[in-house]
């Protein structure tokens, strides 16, 4: 007798790897559809709290003592998990998610079969016409969503972290980062009603378009100097994360992609490719404040890549200046009116939320005296 695992010829090897498969998929498709109940379970339980507590607004705390009249019951009958906390957590998701996720189309391959009580169970069965939430959304990513206050943002973001897949952490960021109210800076009443109805769509360049940039998760410390090629390397070190800043459909093609044009050589700091815009995107790094020099500098980038580098059926190619300094008049002197060549400020900090909101005042402000002019 041995315990040795005898050699597999190729076809059993194959066999045992598509078996493994199969029951590694199980078991994601397992917890998923746990994930997806329990979802569903926790918004029935918030509905029923609240419904009780409307009929008893009148007397002063009734609230606080009905949830911690069924924390301590649901204890007690079922062990952990359904603390104090955790059921007024139920409350709150329930109050912001009244008529259910943003996500109703994806969400109609959800199942909630499994939330059907007895008919002499202490609370009704979910009902069949009951809003559904999408199986891609754990119950940590609506804790998340939930610390959103404003309704559409929270629309957007749900929309994006299922569509995007993103994890927790990465929603997180997103929410601290304000992507929402970045994007909205730029855009009209109703493009912005569509990105709490659509989320992000990629159209145009200006949908992919955020100043500033935040560029946070880089973790560089403060130095006396810092060099461009620094900032560089820290991007590639964590390249990831500055393509889900950058936003959708982006592969990365390559850095410091030479230029040659009569023996003298210029070299782009990072070479993008948009899928869903489909055209390059060239992107310059500097540090300091930005000069009609960069611009230049871009321009001449991205003749080079739309004369020798793009195809017939690609659109022109984007160029954006990323620096840490921008001055708005000179760029709009120095860049025409319709043009693909964009300069945006990056932050390597996670700024407040009020540093935030009175950059995009900001932002806003020169955009309507932009209009004004015209």
């Amino acid at each position: 007798m041995t315990d040795e695992t005898p050699d597999l010829t190729p076809d059993e090897a194959d066999l045992h790897a598509r078996i493994a498969a199969i029951v590694e998929g199980a078991r994601a498709q397992a917890v998923r559809s746990v994930n997806t109940t329990m979802v569903h379970a926790y918004w029935a339980i918030g509905r029923e709290i609240v419904e009780v507590e409307q009929q008893g607004r009148a007397r002063a705390g009734y609230g606080e003592g009905l949830m911690r009249g069924v924390a301590a019951r649901l204890s007690g009958r079922f062990g952990k998990g359904f603390s104090y906390p955790t059921v007024k957590r139920m409350r709150q998701f329930y109050l912001a998610y009244p008529a259910g996720s943003a996500l109703r189309d994806e969400a109609k391959g959800s199942t909630v079969s499994s939330l059907s009580a007895p008919e002499d169970a202490a609370l009704p069965s979910l009902a069949p016409d009951a809003p559904l939430f999408p199986a891609t959304l754990s119950w940590s990513h609506y804790m998340a969503l939930v610390k959103v206050p404003r309704a559409e943002a929270r629309a957007f973001y749900e929309i994006e972290a299922a569509r995007e897949a993103w994890s927790v952490r990465e929603l997180e960021r997103q929410v601290s980062a304000m992507l929402y109210e970045r994007l909205a800076a730029g855009r009209d009443g109703e493009a912005v009603t569509a990105l709490s109805r659509e989320g992000m769509t990629v159209a145009t360049p200006g949908d992919v378009m955020k100043d500033p940039f935040v560029l946070e998760f880089l973790d560089l410390a403060e130095r006396p100097l810092w060099r461009e090629s620094d900032l560089e390397q820290a991007i590639m070190d964590r390249l990831g994360g500055f393509r889900l800043e950058l936003g959708k459909g982006f592969c990365f093609v390559g850095r410091q992609r030479r230029i040659t044009v009569e023996g003298d050589h210029f070299y782009v700091d990072l070479v993008f490719y948009n899928r869903l815009l489909r055209c390059f995107v060239l992107i310059d790094l500097k540090l300091g404040k930005l000069t009609h020099q960069d611009l230049g500098q871009m321009q001449m980038y991205a003749n080079y890549f739309d004369r020798h580098m793009r195809e017939d059926h690609e659109a022109p190619t984007i160029g954006i200046v990323l620096c840490s300094e921008k001055n708005d008049a000179m760029v709009k002197i120095t860049l025409p009116e319709e043009t693909r060549l964009h300069a945006r400020r990056y932050s390597l900090y996670l700024p407040t939320e009020a540093e935030l909101a009175a950059e995009l005042e900001r932002e806003r402000a020169a955009v309507e005296e932009a209009l004004e002019g015209e």
